[in-house]
């Protein structure tokens, strides 16, 4: 498959399915471009499988099993495609269809990728899947509100579904971009793992009232159980569940920084200015979040896009300079 081909995948399909991703993307380096819009695309068919309604979780697992299979190459190609095919009509948004229609596009681009990426796409997407199915697994039923056991589960499933992307990410840009980093690959490799975590844990808290609804609560119960609450009193009880809700946003606060220090690392301007991209927003959103203090419960709480626009354009004008960066992150006032 040809860069020609594969160009719908990597700018129209991309951008309808990826709400900032597919800005990050465009300042990558080309050599980066192609192996992490597939992976992302791949990572984004197997959450749209995870999340289709209508269906049993039963089912859903074992079409994520599938389809995880069929993207390591250890499954029939046209029994996976005619599987997933089966989950098209049940998609509410045309985008979510397109994609799932795409696998086929997708599945020949992975084939014809250079080997090494191939390998680490595929590492990464087993990794993500797995969170996925667990994640079915836990929450088996939306009539009841569930809750995570410990700490330690929550940050099994931040790194399952994004933590492992920061390895992904590392060991891509080692291979490809000369004198990427002025850190060693492992320390690269610790920093990229809890920027990912962070990453994730952000969206938990952001989407904590939409996930309770859904009957999913990813703060442990051991946490809830110490505070004499239950997941299924946090709606109507917020105050009682506040305090544990700051300390996730402290850690999450914490290991943002992490992101920080993973791209003043980075010596290439265009990489650096992508991969701090996240970072910024995530320290946007963690600020609106403690803004917004309980109501998230019963809101939605997003970076303006014209926001996200100023950060990329400050970025570009100065060409991701260090001082720049640091000073977007300010004013989000994690470093005090």
């Amino acid at each position: 498959m040809s860069a020609h081909s594969t160009r719908p995948l990597q700018t129209t399909l991309l951008r309808s399915v990826s709400r900032s991703f597919y800005l990050s993307i465009r300042l990558l380096p080309a050599q980066l471009r192609e192996p992490i819009a597939l992976a992302y695309l791949l990572a984004r068919t197997t959450d749209t499988v995870a999340d289709t309604g209508g269906i049993s979780t039963d089912v859903r697992v074992e079409a994520l099993r599938m389809l995880s299979n069929g993207i390591q190459g250890r499954a029939s190609r046209e029994v996976v495609l005619d599987l997933i095919a089966s989950f098209v009509a049940l998609q509410q948004k045309p985008t979510e269809r397109q994609l799932l229609e795409s696998l086929r596009d997708c599945l020949d681009w992975l084939d014809r990728i250079e080997q090494t990426d191939r390998d680490d796409v595929r590492v990464v997407l087993e990794k993500i899947t797995r969170g996925q199915m667990l994640d079915l697994q836990r929450f088996d039923d939306p009539k009841e509100i569930h809750a995570l056991g410990i700490a330690a589960d929550l940050d099994e499933y931040t790194y399952l579904v994004a933590g492992c992307v920061g390895g992904f990410w590392t060991r891509l840009c080692f291979r490809h971009v000369r004198n990427f980093a002025s850190l060693s690959e492992d320390e690269m490799l610790a920093l990229g793992k809890r920027y990912g975590m962070a990453l994730q844990l952000i969206n938990v808290l952001r989407d904590v009232g939409a996930d309770l609804r859904a009957g999913r609560c990813y703060f442990p119960e051991y946490e809830l159980n110490a505070a004499h609450l239950t997941a299924s009193q946090i709606l109507s009880e917020p105050e009682r569940f506040q305090p544990i809700y700051r300390t996730w946003l402290a850690k999450a606060k914490a290991e943002l920084r992490c992101g920080m220090e993973y791209s003043r690392a980075i010596k290439n301007r265009r990489v650096r200015a992508a991969t701090v991209l996240p970072a910024l927003i995530g320290a946007r959103t963690l600020e609106l979040l403690n803004e917004a203090g309980m109501t998230v419960l019963h809101g939605t709480v997003k970076v303006p896009r014209r926001e996200v626009r100023k950060m990329i354009l400050s970025l570009t004008i100065h060409v991701a300079s260090p001082k720049q960066v640091d000073a977007i992150f300010n004013r989000a006032k994690l470093e005090k």
